[in-house]
């Protein structure tokens, strides 16, 4: 299956770099390029993309900004950020905006195709190298309250930041998918997460989950 993207980030040597690293990628094709977050908007109503690479500090709109508005737009799209940066603020900033991939810029190839793998099959992905340094920042904190979640709610708050879908969970607990619905709906709930990437970031800062 061919994966139409779009490359938003200020600095065109970056660009053109992962253009060229893309292009020779079977089933991979740039389909439009921005050098902001307001050029990016105005592509969309012309151009028809399934992932979009996206850089957070940008003149204008930062990438968050831009993330929530083209969201607004077309749900359907994957937005994978690609930073240098590393505060919790800011990959917190792109979780609630929507973002579904969360690479660092000196990743390697096979890092960007494994993050659009998971994030074209409906998961969400985080570079080896960020989600132990969120880690290490994370657990350190003080004012993260006793978390909610039942025994079960914990297994199945795993199993989801391993990749598996409902009916994976169901057939992997030996209970029904409905069941499954009603846990992560209830999970969402006491969280107060909005999607996967989400749950991933509080899975890790509760120690709920082990790199």
């Amino acid at each position: 299956m061919e994966r139409r993207i779009i490359l938003v980030d200020d600095h065109s040597l970056f660009r053109n770099g992962l253009r060229g690293l893309l292009d020779r990628c079977a089933g991979c094709r740039v389909v439009g390029e921005a050098g902001s977050g307001e050029e990016f908007l105005a592509l969309l109503d012309d151009v028809e993309a399934d992932i979009v690479f996206m850089d957070f500090s940008m003149p204008g709109l930062d990438g968050a900004q831009t993330t929530e508005r083209a969201l607004a737009r077309r749900p359907d799209l994957r937005i994978i950020t690609l930073s240098m940066f590393g505060e919790e603020s800011y990959y917190s900033r792109m979780v609630e905006a929507g973002a579904k991939g969360f690479l660092l810029k000196d990743s390697d190839i096979g890092d960007v195709l494994e993050a659009m793998d998971a994030v074209m099959a409906g998961g969400s992905y985080f570079s080896p190298q960020l989600l132990s340094s969120l880690t290490g920042r994370m657990r350190t904190r003080e004012d993260v309250p006793d978390e909610p979640l039942s025994s079960r709610e914990r297994e199945i708050l795993v199993a989801v930041c391993q990749g598996l879908s409902n009916q994976e969970i169901a057939d992997t607990l030996f209970i029904s998918k409905r069941t499954v619905d009603k846990h992560r709906a209830n999970i969402l709930e006491k969280t107060g997460c909005k999607n996967t990437a989400s749950l991933v970031v509080y899975a890790i800062r509760h120690g709920i989950v082990e790199l």
